[in-house]
């Protein structure tokens, strides 16, 4: 070859893109992984909360019927703890 100083500066320059690509390539598989458990873990979580939601909603509606002093009790201190979403930023 005529310069081997270009083809060496190349060849250097070719490896690094290389193995930028396989560092961006793996870095993506593993965050996608991780997506992926996470979404898992909070369609259980949501699942969960509903049924709560749900459970709550029945005895209150039983407690409308029965007008139980305890249970309202109950239902109120549930009701009080109840998490609100946190507001959205931007």
């Amino acid at each position: 070859m005529k310069n081997d100083t270009a083809t060496t500066f190349l060849n250097f320059v070719l490896i690094v893109m290389v193995v930028t690509c396989l560092a961006v390539t793996y870095f993506t598989i593993h965050n996608i992984h991780e997506l992926r458990g996470m979404q898992a873990a909070m369609t259980q979580v949501n699942s969960k909360a509903m049924m709560a939601q749900s459970l709550v909603n029945d005895v209150a509606n039983f407690n409308a019927q029965a007008k139980n002093p305890d249970l309202a009790k109950i239902l109120q201190s549930v009701t009080a703890k109840a998490p609100t979403a946190p507001a959205p930023t931007h």
